[in-house]
């Protein structure tokens, strides 16, 4: 869960690069980084941090050029506290290109060795993003010799990469000289979307709201296995370059990572929650009587349409009980367990008035862990609420997620090999209700527009492995999970560890 986006123009970008990620900073903390291009030359600044931080005055007049992309990072794989490992990344053959990546290739180890042995490519650091980079510019190498390099040559390149990455990616790229490359995995895991503004410039981003915020209209989807080439003049080539893609969004992104503002794939990730909210309340219906529940309360602030719609319906007071930090990073994807447990109570406060001899149901948008939400159920508890009640909006996560969430291991997984009885002791509350798998697939799936003529879905299904343990790329068992594991984000960096082969920042 990485925030991409790039954008070609006839003015500067720089300014409009570092304004996108802003708005997507939600989808990544551990790192920022922006690349653009002038003449022939890049210019990168990237390093750790939020983005408010990574760049300053001096870091913007650094990077010029009409054309440029940017990334903020999450890390699922390699190593979280390394520079090098901050994107985007760079390789100089051929013609010079950079790329940023969203998502988590499932072939990367085989891959990594092909690159060796049969590509003769290096690669310098644990990421899979550095092995799809490899990958693109050894078949862009493939496509183009002995011709110039147009749009044909690059779908070319595409989709022979097609044939070779296996996982999720939505990928943004710089051709030095030519233009922006991006295009989207063939079950359209990780979102990606097209717009333009009224000057002609173009954007493409992960979420609409980076669009939207910046006064470009939205025009489109990129569609799972579409690539697009902008070349430096803003003129959008499109094409197909998957054999047989099929639409198979992330729900996760509908039930969390997403802001609510945006639109992904035709789906409001504000009325899919919504949804959630309208089908999570039968299943509270069924577990505890609504005369026992004095108040709604949500968990912020994913769950906020969720808690709603279910205080709506039930026809129970919502109240705010919980007032967050918004200067303490997101629990979810700090790395290591420790500091996301240590972090609970300095991110949020609870309002006592709210609590104090009621029974009150909390509302979260999921449950992974369960470390959380354990502290959270004591804030309530210890704000004098008389009886603590948890309904999640989602399903159990009872899977590992390979496609770049950071939820892999079984043994971290609250819901695994539990039953929901285990899992309410684990927790501390006095009823735990979670949503129904299929019901929560019809409630974001009922949040799509329906075509004109009521012509069947585009959709062929979600990525929903966390929940249901289908992998819809069909090339992951237990091993291929394991050994994924292995390349984990690890943390035993310190903050002296420079970076050596990376492009070299301007300052």
């Amino acid at each position: 869960m990485c925030g991409i986006v790039g954008v070609v123009s006839n003015a500067p970008v720089n300014q409009l690069l570092y304004d996108a990620l802003l708005l997507l900073q939600h989808r990544g903390q551990d790192a920022a980084g922006i690349v653009t291009l002038l003449e022939r030359k890049f210019f990168m600044h990237k390093a750790k941090g939020m983005v408010k931080d990574v760049f300053r005055t001096r870091n913007m007049r650094a990077l010029p050029g009409n054309v440029g992309l940017g990334q903020v990072r999450y890390p699922t794989a390699g190593n979280a506290y390394s520079e090098e490992e901050a994107q985007p990344f760079y390789v100089n053959a051929p013609f010079g290109i950079v790329l940023v990546h969203n998502g988590n290739l499932t072939n990367a180890h085989a891959l990594r060795a092909e690159l060796f042995s049969t590509d003769h490519r290096h690669t310098n650091t644990e990421s899979d993003s550095e092995v799809l980079l490899n990958v693109l510019a050894h078949e862009l190498e493939r496509s183009t010799r002995g011709v110039p390099l147009h749009a044909e040559e690059v779908f070319a390149a595409v989709k022979s990469m097609h044939k070779r990455l296996r996982g999720s990616y939505a990928v943004v790229s710089m051709i030095s000289g030519h233009g922006l490359l991006a295009f989207r995995d063939p079950y359209g895991i990780r979102p990606l979307c097209l717009g333009r503004n009224a000057e002609g410039t173009v954007m493409v981003a992960s979420e609409s709201v980076a669009l939207e915020g910046l006064g470009f209209k939205f025009e489109r989807d990129i569609a799972p296995g579409e690539a697009l080439f902008i070349d430096l003049q803003g003129q959008v080539h499109a094409h197909q370059c998957a054999e047989a893609p099929t639409l198979n969004p992330c729900i996760f992104e509908f039930v969390y990572l997403a802001r609510p503002d945006s639109t992904m794939d035709g789906i409001s990730v504000y009325q899919a929650r919504l949804n959630l909210g309208e089908t999570l309340a039968k299943r509270v219906v069924s577990t505890v009587p609504p005369s026992d529940i004095d108040v709604i309360i949500p968990i912020p602030e994913s769950s906020r349409p969720s808690a709603t719609q279910l205080a709506h319906l039930l026809g129970i007071p919502y109240r705010e009980g919980f007032v967050k930090n918004r200067y303490v990073g997101r629990t979810f994807i700090m790395p290591g367990q420790g500091e996301r447990k240590k972090s609970v109570r300095q991110k949020l406060n609870a309002i006592p008035s709210e609590f104090k001899g009621r029974n009150v149901l909390l509302v979260d948008d999921s449950i992974v862990r369960g470390t959380t939400s354990r502290e959270i159920v004591q804030m309530a508890r210890d704000a004098g609420a008389r009886k603590v009640y948890l309904a999640s909006a989602a399903p159990p996560v009872r899977y590992p997620n390979v496609y770049g969430i950071d939820m892999p291991t079984k043994g971290e997984l609250v819901a695994h090999d539990r039953t929901i009885e285990e899992i309410r002791a684990l927790i501390g509350c006095d009823a735990l209700i979670y949503q129904d798998v299929d019901a929560m697939k019809r409630a974001v799936m009922k949040a799509a527009p329906v075509p004109a003529g009521g012509v069947p879905s585009k959709f062929a299904g979600f990525e929903a492995s966390c929940f249901d343990g289908v992998y819809v790329t069909g090339d992951i068992d237990t091993e291929a999970i394991n050994r994924m594991n292995g390349n984990r984000p690890r943390v035993e960096e310190t903050e002296e560890d420079a970076s050596r082969l990376a492009l070299p920042n301007l300052r």
